[in-house]
């Protein structure tokens, strides 16, 4: 339901956080040719909706595709974390990285963010956390009306979350906002992966990431070095 929050305009036009967190990961999906991306969606439940794949178009057009509360109505940011986790522990070659991008607190799951976060760290994964959204009162649309309901984000957990794996927490209230953290963590992973080139005597090309939306979104890019290739049998709601 949070994603439903009319706190966001595009045009000067009131838009739901949902709808503008789609066209930027769209936008960078597209952006990434010869990245390898995994698609994860989580709500109360954690699922992997898309398996790692160099199709960029096929993981841009499951992105559109993406519904609030597709995945329930909770927000299981440990259990996300840790299915990601679980499907980059089998590809060990280059950098891996996730983007989680959240716009509440962690309310289900059985797996606690923090313990999640340990271990990424243990299997030497990055984690870029976001914030999406404004806090306090937010409008939502109900029964043809805008109504005020109380949001809070979980600033310190998901800095806390960054922190650990050696990431870094963003917060975004406009859709210029997040427009500007998905540069900088691009500029941020292509002079780490510049600098791996210059003592690694094999070519890394491009840098992997995973991302997180929806009740929370999950996003994965994967180094592009594989074979071409749907990667079954490893992988939100």
């Amino acid at each position: 339901r949070s994603m439903e929050a009319l706190d966001f305009t595009v045009g000067g036009r009131q838009v739901t956080r949902m709808a503008v967190i789609k066209g930027v990961i769209g936008r960078f999906i597209k952006a990434r040719d010869g990245d390898r991306i995994g698609l994860v969606v989580f709500g109360d439940q954690a699922f992997v909706l898309s398996p790692m794949t160099l199709d960029n178009q096929a993981a841009y057009k499951l992105v559109d595709n993406i519904v609030s509360r597709m995945a329930g109505d909770g927000t299981a940011i440990g259990d996300a974390i840790g299915l990601a986790v679980k499907k980059l522990r089998d590809r060990p070659e280059g950098s891996r990285i996730l983007i989680l991008v959240t716009d509440g607190e962690n309310t289900e799951g059985s797996l606690p963010p923090k313990l999640a976060a340990q271990l990424a760290a243990h299997e030497g994964i990055r984690i870029y956390t976001i914030g999406v959204g404004s806090k306090g009162l937010v409008p939502f649309m109900e029964d043809g009306r805008v109504t005020q309901v109380k949001m809070e984000i979980d600033e310190e957990l998901l800095t806390e979350v960054a922190g650990i794996t050696g990431g870094e927490y963003f917060r975004a209230t406009d859709t210029s906002a997040l427009e500007q953290i998905y540069q900088r963590i691009d500029a941020l992973e292509k002079t780490q992966a510049e600098a791996r080139t210059a003592m690694i005597p094999r070519p890394l090309y491009r840098w992997p990431l995973g991302l997180a939306l929806l009740a929370l979104l999950l996003l994965g890019l994967f180094p592009d070095g594989i074979p071409r290739a749907w990667l079954t049998g490893r992988a939100h709601g």
